[in-house]
């Protein structure tokens, strides 16, 4: 075999022996590439993530139309930080239903079947794993939403599936990453991989029939309630997510007694309010996801919703800030300008006001 490095590797610096273990596909291959440049990376992708045109915002979250508890003022929260692009893009998260209103500090050490889902996604797709790829990061978080069965269900977002069991086995695991998480095409970076690696880090959706996906088209609050990990999203998880069921439920968005992929009306939109472990950024905290279905529509059916498939990531959120949060961006389709740390939409792409 010839030992001349490819162009693409030259120009990132690798040596011969990186070379070697990529061009031959070992486990050494995405170990040595991550290792060598995860920096590069998770700077290319802060930077020259492909963006959206602007979606419409306010500057300023409404001030609430009734009497809201006050956050806790004993927590360290920073006020004065930059929010506005303060979280890593992402391709997918993948929440792991547990049941459980928190974890231990490693969502990775917690036990049972959950667990090991947990541990095992988060095995093939970190550093040195079978999916290994710096520029397609899948995000596996635990989350507070119940599982119909012993073997845990999973949420994906913003592709708004639902997997109603997923065994922990290493097989089903690499099977239901394969089917569901990996991308279509990979990033040019990975020119110089020969073609049996580039299968096997591309999607193969034949083998996403298998896991029984069902859509998901309620809107999903995601709250960091992960006191296992800083006892700042431990206290203003419970207070945000009773406060977001309260005022969804009154102002026409109740929550879904039923599993995903249930019959709607037309028209007809449901919540779902969960807390999950750490995503990033405790000093922020309240810190809220908001995935907006794709069938979204505005208040009223008048027109399709400018955020509908995307989730919004906001920061600093307290109980005052939630039933603007409602009006604005579940039925007004409106960012909130001083609370926005970003979001993506179905295709990956970077939200920007």
């Amino acid at each position: 075999m010839s030992t001349k490095l490819p162009a693409r590797l030259r120009a990132l610096g690798l040596g011969l022996g990186v070379s070697r273990s990529i061009l031959h596909g070992t486990r050494a291959t995405t170990t040595a590439l991550a290792t060598h440049i995860h920096t590069t990376a998770a700077r290319s992708q802060r930077t020259r993530s492909p963006r959206r045109d602007p979606v419409p915002h306010v500057d300023k979250c409404p001030e609430p139309q009734c009497a809201c508890e006050p956050a806790p003022g004993d927590l360290e929260i920073d006020r004065k930080g930059n929010l506005r692009g303060a979280f890593v893009p992402y391709a997918q998260h993948v929440l792991v239903c547990t049941g459980k209103d928190d974890w231990a500090s490693r969502v990775e050490e917690e036990e049972g079947a959950a667990g090991d889902v947990v541990r095992g996604l988060k095995g093939v797709f970190g550093r040195g794993g079978k999916f290994c790829d710096p520029y397609h990061n899948v995000s596996v978080l635990a989350s507070s939403f119940p599982s119909p069965g012993p073997d845990p269900a999973v949420y994906l977002l913003p592709s708004f599936k639902y997997i109603p069991s997923l065994p922990p086995t290493p097989s089903a695991l690499a099977d239901f990453a394969k089917g569901h998480l990996l991308p279509q095409d990979l990033h040019p970076m990975h020119d110089a991989l020969p073609e049996e690696d580039r299968r096997r880090l591309t999607l193969d959706p034949s083998l996403a029939v298998a896991t029984g996906a069902v859509p998901l088209d309620d809107v999903v609050v995601l709250i960091c309630g992960h006191g296992g990990r800083d006892v700042r999203c431990g206290v203003m998880g419970p207070l945000l997510s009773s406060k977001f069921e309260e005022v969804l439920a009154s102002d026409g968005v109740p929550a879904a007694e039923d599993a995903p992929g249930g019959r709607r009306a037309e028209g007809e939109v449901r919540s779902r309010v969960g807390r999950i472990s750490h995503i990033g950024g405790h000093k922020f905290a309240g810190n809220v996801i908001v995935y907006v279905p794709p069938h979204m529509r505005l208040r009223g059916g008048e027109g399709k919703h400018p955020l509908a498939g995307c989730g919004v990531w906001y920061g600093r959120v307290e109980p005052r800030h939630v039933e603007g949060i409602v009006r604005e961006t579940v039925w007004g389709g409106r960012v909130i300008g001083e609370l926005f740390r970003g979001g993506i939409d179905s295709e990956g792409r970077m939200l920007d006001i």
